[in-house]
């Protein structure tokens, strides 16, 4: 039998909090949760707590909010909390090995992807971009390298035609918590054997930037619907229309090709009504049936056109 008797919590976003909570709901033992500090969040820049700092709150559990994680006067107050393992969920930075070999038994950490496939910060956004129809979550034992370390275990589920990043990442959350917990379970029977990845199946998430959201219409109909999933909520994909700003959400692969051949132009608009936007692609058309005007809320196309007449035949990205 393996001792885990005093856990460190390191997390700060909402994805955190449901492994957070499943530790507690359990009956773990945690010690202390270390997460981001407050920084300001919003449109007003109000200085708002991370997510895991509240619920730790909530719990009477003791924070810490480090500026710098790297030296001895973090170190040393973590070290003074004596943890035999530390649980690292979507903390934010990347830990130095003198912190990951703190415990004696390590730190895991719960990935959301089934590594090796999409190491890095966004694999639920790339997972989606990418059209792949399955993914999942792992438990890992961490080690110097990004999402490299041997993996413990393992769950997966499909991707739903209508997920978006927010959706698949709260479904994540949610299954990595269950498979923390049974990942704990198993390692205090010693029934875990530790699998190392194999780097050549590899593949990357690199965080989003607001640039990758621009859409490029020659691109098919269904690698334009994996792009406006999974950057929905953010960065959200944008195009232009009259010159103006348009976010657009809510995608649908159309199987009536049929306005391909009226219109032949990649980006043009054949048909706009309470149903949707109806945009030709590289490759078949897109039904878009949300949208969010440059200065505007996020709002269904049928109340976007309300009032607003939008020609079959006027071209996006323009």
């Amino acid at each position: 039998m393996v001792a885990i008797n005093r856990i460190a919590f390191m997390g700060t976003p909402e994805f955190a909090l449901p492994s957070l909570k499943a530790l507690l709901d359990s009956g773990e033992n945690v010690v202390c949760v270390v997460t981001q500090p407050d920084r300001p969040r919003g449109r007003g820049r109000k200085v708002m707590a991370p997510p895991v700092k509240e619920l730790a709150l909530a719990a009477s559990l003791p924070v810490l909010q480090p500026e710098r994680i790297r030296g001895e006067e973090f170190h040393g107050i973590l070290r003074d909390f004596k943890p035999d393992i530390i649980v690292l969920v979507a903390f934010g930075k990347i830990l130095p090995s003198s912190i990951i070999t703190l415990p004696p038994l390590g730190t895991i950490n719960v990935h959301g992807s089934l590594l090796p496939r999409y190491r890095g910060a966004a694999p639920i956004q790339w997972a989606l971009v990418n059209g792949e129809e399955e993914t999942g979550v792992t438990v890992m034992q961490m080690d110097e390298g990004i999402d490299t370390g041997d993996i413990l275990l393992q769950e997966s589920i499909a991707i739903m035609p209508q997920d978006t990043a927010g959706t698949l990442s709260a479904k994540l959350a949610e299954l990595g918590g269950k498979t923390l917990v049974r990942a704990l379970d198993l390692l205090r029977s010693d029934s875990i054997q530790p699998l190392q990845q194999d780097d050549a199946r590899a593949s990357y998430a690199p965080i989003l930037q607001k640039e990758d959201g621009v859409v490029d219409w020659s691109q098919p109909a269904k690698r334009i619907s994996g792009l406006i999933r999974g950057l929905d909520p953010w960065p959200a994909t944008v195009t232009t229309l009259a010159g103006r700003r348009l976010r657009l959400f809510s995608p649908q692969v159309e199987e009536n090709r049929s306005c391909c051949s009226t219109f032949p132009e990649p980006g043009t608009i054949c048909r706009a009504d309470r149903n949707g936007l109806l945009v030709t692609t590289g490759n078949g058309c897109l039904l878009i049936r949300e949208v969010q005007p440059e200065g505007a809320r996020r709002m269904e196309v049928a109340a976007f056109i309300s009032g607003r007449l939008v020609e079959p035949g006027t071209l996006l990205g323009r």
